[in-house]
């Protein structure tokens, strides 16, 4: 069974719950400064400021495409890039012909889920060897990080490389970015960065969102800007019973009629309420600001549109015609782990992340040789095309600290350098696979890992930064041909609005502002709150702090003007 190998900043849908219950965020003190992630304005008072405009594009690096392989897909319309060949190690291709490392020590500290291996492993060993730097890992626990995140940047010892996730940026750690981590734009900005090629391969798009306080701080790992939360349907029981795949609100509903028999245990889906968002155009909600959108000259967040209450009000309507799963409707296990439910066909459809389509096919593999997962194309609620919001293109960012010497940036750079490797390299299937014979095997195309393989390789130096988001399945190449086709149909009607790639703070006292509508549309489209409890809760959003935000984001447009679309 291979990795996951499309880097997505997307947002499961149970990742935004944690989201909006961070520690770091409920950590924030009322009324502070404005916390940009500055360019060409002022990263304090009530100046504004955003990585977007001409003074941003002097900070980025030039873009150089690679050309030491050829996906079997190009990116298109957002996509990831995709292969879909067996895997031949004999033709593997070398990225970086040279150690760039000098030998020094570079201390990394990351979140890490799971248990940590022992820093003299195998394959960090092999690692450090390749690159020429001795990493020394400090790995923390990914479920509290936050907690040791503020911590660790509140005192005076910071490791050389601080890695934090954007759903670890609340409350003050953007100040703290700002002003302990160092700016990389002199080694990065421009041609520099030729000397490093791999990085020089990373999207514009995601260097944009590197920047902080008005300087190249970030190693981004990017992202599709595509959404990554795809309606996934049990397409053999479909084929089956011959289902269609429904092209409307209306037929989705129809069909989802159709197929619950309460009696039999089968119902149609679970909580399709992101689903829903998609197909009636509301503005994404994953990350700030992409809630934001100038709108006939009037800036507008998504909350108060009525496209919002419109797809919540559709979704109340399967859970109250039954048609949900009852342990959706519960919170119970099934809308978090809905893997065995959906393989004993409980519930034939459910929105999640792509990677899904991917992971609970390799599941069922062997014990379940008819099991056909597939993703439906996202459809316009009125049976035309959907209109679609991108995502952020780079979600995770490694710093360095603002006390580090050249030789430790540089130091830095050479790992970055080798893990920003691309598909198809020795550089990459050691920084993902580890050692062939070690830690994983090839038969057939197909990269296995070894018990010693998922001990130690596993969620370290892929922290760091990441080539051009990618799709690779040597063992399932169908799906992995199917998940970028998906995302390349979706990224067709995929708009990106006024704050696309924008690395904006809001000021502290704003930060609490909307933590709870994410409870309140749960509580409604499960009955026990109306629509008109969210009409009341948007007005008091409005009257607590958000026409004052509005008017805060509205001048960041007028002194920097709007995304590029």
């Amino acid at each position: 069974m291979t990795p996951n190998t499309a880097t997505s900043a997307s947002s499961a849908p149970s990742r935004r719950s944690f989201l909006a219950s961070t520690a770091v965020a409920a950590a924030a003190v009322a009324g502070g400064m404005p916390l940009l992630a500055a360019c060409g304005g002022s990263d304090s008072g009530s100046g504004g400021g955003t990585s977007a405009g001409k003074s941003a594009k002097k900070l980025l690096p030039a873009y150089v495409a690679t050309n030491v392989v050829t996906p079997d897909i190009a990116a298109k319309n957002g996509s990831a890039v995709g292969f879909t060949s067996k895997l031949d190690i004999a033709s593997l291709k070398t990225s970086v012909p040279k150690k760039l490392g000098k030998g020094g020590k570079v201390s990394i500290m990351s979140p890490f889920w799971g248990s940590p291996p022992k820093g003299d492993n195998a394959y960090y060993k092999a690692m450090n060897d390749l690159i020429g730097v001795d990493v020394e890992w400090q790995n923390q626990d990914g479920n509290t990080y936050d907690q040791k995140l503020g911590a660790v940047l509140a005192s005076s010892d910071i490791p050389d490389v601080v890695v934090i996730p954007g759903w670890n940026m609340g409350g003050k750690i953007p100040s703290a970015i700002i002003g302990k981590f160092a700016d990389l734009g002199p080694y990065l900005s421009g041609d520099a960065i030729k000397q490093y090629p791999n990085l020089a391969a990373i999207p514009t798009d995601a260097w944009q969102r590197s920047l902080f306080g008005g300087k190249l701080r970030g190693l981004p790992q990017p992202a599709p800007y595509v959404t990554g939360i795809v309606p996934l349907y049990r397409k053999d029981i479909f084929d089956k019973e011959g289902y269609q795949v429904p092209t409307s609100a209306d037929e989705f509903m129809a069909l989802c009629k159709e197929i619950t028999n309460a009696k039999a245990k089968r119902w149609a889906c679970l909580d399709m309420k992101w689903t829903a968002f998609q197909s009636f155009g509301v503005l994404s909600g994953s990350e700030k600001p992409l809630g934001w959108n100038l709108v006939d000259g009037k800036l507008v967040y998504r909350i108060e549109t009525q496209e919002y209450l419109e797809a919540l009000e559709w979704t109340r309507k399967l859970f109250a015609a039954g048609y949900v799963h009852p342990d959706a409707k519960l919170g119970k296990s099934a809308a978090t782990d809905p893997g065995p439910k959906f393989a004993a066909g409980e519930f034939l459809i459910y929105a999640q992340n792509i990677s899904q389509w991917w992971s609970r096919t390799a599941e069922q593999a062997t014990q379940n040789p008819d099991y056909k997962i597939w993703g439906m194309d996202i459809f316009g609620h009125d049976g035309g095309s959907p209109t679609l919001w991108a995502e952020q293109p780079a979600g995770i960012f490694a710093f360095v600290s603002k006390k580090a010497s050249e030789s430790v940036i540089r130091d830095v750079l050479a790992v970055a350098n080798v893990t920003a490797a691309p598909y198809g390299t020795k550089e990459y299937m050691l920084t993902n696979y580890g050692v062939e014979g070690t830690h994983y095997t090839v038969k057939n195309g197909v990269p296995t890992k070894t018990d010693q393989g998922n001990n130690e390789v596993i969620n370290a130096y892929v922290m760091v930064a990441s080539p051009t988001a990618t799709i690779a399945h040597p063992d399932f190449p169908e799906v992995a041909k199917a998940q970028v086709e998906w995302q390349q149909r979706m990224g067709a009607f995929t708009k990106k609005s006024s704050f696309y790639g924008m690395q904006i703070t809001e000021p502290s006292r704003y930060t609490n502002l909307s933590n709870d509508f994410e409870q309140l549309e749960d509580d409604i489209v499960r009955g026990r709150k109306k629509i008109s409890d969210m009409q009341q809760a948007v007005s008091d959003w409005k009257s607590k702090g958000g026409d004052k935000l509005r008017d805060w984001y509205k001048k960041l447009l007028d002194e920097n003007g709007p995304a590029a679309s």
